[in-house]
């Protein structure tokens, strides 16, 4: 484990439970969520090294977000 995660569970744990248990389940969501993001970039990646990959018009996809979205 590293410093920073060791230096942070020892806080928490001087926490009452109920925080503790916040906490834990905040950060449980938070590295699910990692997780979720790490298998669709592996997939990204293997479609790319597959030749799946196309070009893509970064403007055009740029006003499509914006647009819905009430962006710029």
């Amino acid at each position: 484990m590293v410093r920073t995660l060791e230096q942070a569970i020892a806080q928490i744990s001087r926490l009452p439970d109920a925080d503790q248990e916040q906490i834990g389940r905040k950060l449980l969501t938070h590295v699910e969520k990692l997780r979720a993001i790490r298998t669709e970039i592996d997939k990204g990646i293997q479609s790319l090294d597959e030749g799946k990959g196309r070009a893509l018009d970064m403007e055009a996809f740029l006003r499509d977000k914006n647009s819905r979205h009430g962006g710029a």
